[in-house]
């Protein structure tokens, strides 16, 4: 009965993250287009895209001290419904004073500010739920990314038609309000026991000190504890280098192709891809070795970057986006798992805060320094660059020792009163045992 009620919350679970991330589909879309036309002004929608990314990016930095410290199911609900409150307040707004610059600012940057603590919560009721419920981790990170990728076609996908129907007007931004509430709402179905904060220790001092000294732990832990800081930084490579393949390179290409109108189909090829991956990869987790998923992973990222990058022909950078997405998708879905069964359960909120932090800002070292080299050297070299830059992260990830011990299965140490490191790790090797966590 209870593994039938916790199954129950898995399917909620993805509901709920499903209708989180439609909304923000939607946004990604309507928004941008709505500054255009109330500022017309291009560098408007990119200076608010900038604050927004860096305003999560910050956010990020503290919104693990919360997540690890109240109970994690109400804060993606709370975050959800904050949320939604924000994107409601468009139309509202215009229809009192009319919008601004000034307004799509404010709102947006709160509202990023909001969805990251409520993000972060919903990350860590997964591994939960596989304790919890007959579920393997593996299965259940597998499906999560697979709804994650058909999300990335359909939000945009209904956000753009929802402006063709109802013309370009922030009431369509009501549409991402709904979809934050009834995600606050299913998310209030799930499990409670999945939202429990773990017990921590008192420690002396201040709060603002024991916040301090929390942050740190949870930057020493990603610091030292190598499996981790890989994956974040493999899993950041691959951020970075999407942002740009969006934000510059590909508009640049099919644009000089005379296909305007296929620049998004890359990214659309990567999460078609994605999905197949992800679906496969929850069929079969637990019959091949880890380190096998990680290396075809690997070979299929360096070979389908390295057709992309040569933009070649317009049918070989889309071929080769998605080989990335059919190959990457199981070693990030791996990934996914390793990370959580190396981190304590009693630091997961910070942890994760700590990387949402390192993968949003990555973007922002990318795109400006390949546009640059796009606009100097020539599109083709900037693809080379790109290219290039994914093939060593690839190389240096295969050969990385920690990346080696995938099947070897990490299980964190408790911290104890006096405050040990919590990078301590005690490692049980079981290549015979499941590669999903209870």
């Amino acid at each position: 009965m209870t593994g039938d009620r916790t199954r129950a919350s898995s399917t909620i679970f993805f509901v709920s993250y499903g209708l989180s991330l439609l909304g923000q589909g939607i946004a990604s879309v309507v928004l941008p287009l709505i500054v255009l036309a109330r500022t017309g002004d291009v560098l408007a929608a990119g200076v608010l895209a900038t604050a927004t990314t860096t305003a999560a990016a910050i956010a990020g930095l503290v919104s693990g001290l919360l997540v690890d410290r109240v109970d994690r199911r109400w804060v993606s609900i709370a975050g959800d419904l904050l949320a939604a409150g924000t994107v409601a307040a468009l139309p509202v707004v215009d229809a009192l004073v009319g919008l601004t610059m000034g307004w799509f600012l404010v709102l947006g940057v709160l509202g990023a500010v909001i969805r990251v603590p409520g993000m972060t919560a919903r990350e860590t009721l997964l591994p939960a739920l596989a304790r919890l419920g007959p579920d393997s981790l593996d299965r259940l990170v597998a499906t999560r990314e697979t709804v994650g990728n058909v999300l990335i076609l359909a939000g945009p996908g209904l956000g753009g038609l929802l402006v063709a129907v109802l013309g370009l007007t922030p009431m369509v931004m009501l549409a991402t309000a709904t979809t934050s509430l009834l995600a606050a709402l299913t998310a209030l179905v799930i499990d409670p026991r999945a939202g429990a904060v773990p017990a921590r220790e008192r420690q002396a001092g201040s709060s603002v000190r024991r916040a301090v000294v929390d942050l740190v732990d949870a930057w020493r832990f990603l610091a030292r504890q190598r499996l981790v800081l890989g994956a974040t930084l493999l899993t950041s490579v691959l951020a970075a280098v999407l942002g740009a393949l969006q934000s510059t390179l590909m508009p640049a290409y099919f644009t000089g192709e005379g296909l305007a109108g296929l620049t998004g189909l890359t990214l659309s090829a990567i999460a078609g891809g994605s999905i197949a991956g992800s679906a496969l990869y929850a069929a079969v987790a637990g019959r091949l070795a880890r380190r096998t998923w990680f290396v075809v992973g690997m070979l299929g990222t360096l070979a389908g970057f390295g057709a992309v990058g040569s933009m070649a022909a317009p049918w070989v950078v889309l071929a080769g986006a998605v080989v990335v997405g059919l190959t990457y998708a199981p070693a990030g879905a791996l990934l996914g798992v390793v990370i959580v069964e190396a981190t304590p359960d009693v630091m997961r909120g910070r942890v994760l805060g700590a990387q949402n932090t390192v993968t949003l800002a990555a973007p922002a070292m990318t795109n400006a320094p390949l546009a640059a080299v796009a606009a100097g050297a020539g599109l083709p070299v900037a693809g080379l660059v790109l290219a290039g830059f994914v093939g060593v992260a690839a190389v240096l990830a295969l050969v990385a020792p920690a990346f080696r011990a995938l099947d070897v299965r990490a299980t964190p140490a408790t911290p104890r009163p006096d405050g040990p490191d919590p990078a301590l790790l005690r490692t049980t090797s079981r290549p015979d045992a499941p590669t999903g966590a209870r």
